[in-house]
């Protein structure tokens, strides 16, 4: 009962961690949180009885890096919905092009990399879409991390968590 997982929100609500029972009963105890779901339990004490916390926020802001998605073929090729950006050609066959070239002085960055069709990949050559003649469909970005990660089965086990979870999280959107 004491090892039973409790979801951690940070102060704004966002998902911080999974912490287990007697973690959360201790940040209770000490007014460092504040329960917003008790599960159907009982803790017993010598002195006391507490209700088990499921979902626990603390009272106070965590700051924490931002943690940022790493740059790789099949995250560009997902942020840009495997489309060819010059083209529009959906398909998976798909290459990897640097809107200004390395050798031009470009990044290799989320800003300066796009995906393309072999085509327009072999027409754009080592030029800028200027240069070449080409426009790109869509500015390249760097795409938005999704916050702390609940693996599934928690959720399934947990309904009461899924009124604190954002959509992306609870699987309705991807």
């Amino acid at each position: 009962m004491v090892n039973s997982p409790v979801l951690v929100l940070n102060q704004n609500y966002e998902p911080l961690n999974i912490s287990r029972v007697r973690r959360a009963v201790v940040l209770l105890l000490r007014e460092k949180a504040e329960a917003l779901e008790n599960d159907s339990g009982v803790i017993h004490t010598t002195n006391n009885s507490f209700r088990i916390p499921s979902v626990i926020r603390i009272l106070y802001l965590v700051k924490r890096p931002r943690p940022e998605k790493k740059l790789t073929r099949l995250e560009v090729l997902r942020r840009d919905e495997y489309t060819c950006q010059y083209c529009g050609r959906q398909t998976k066959e798909l290459t990897l092009d640097h809107v200004i070239p390395r050798h031009k002085g470009g990044r290799h960055v989320w800003e300066n990399v796009v995906s393309a069709c072999i085509r327009c990949n072999n027409r754009k050559a080592g030029h800028t879409p200027r240069e070449a003649g080409m426009k790109l469909i869509c500015q390249p970005f760097t795409p938005r991390v999704s916050g702390y990660f609940i693996p599934p089965d928690y959720l399934r086990r947990h309904n009461e968590w899924q009124k604190f979870l954002p959509l992306w999280q609870r699987g309705e959107e991807d």
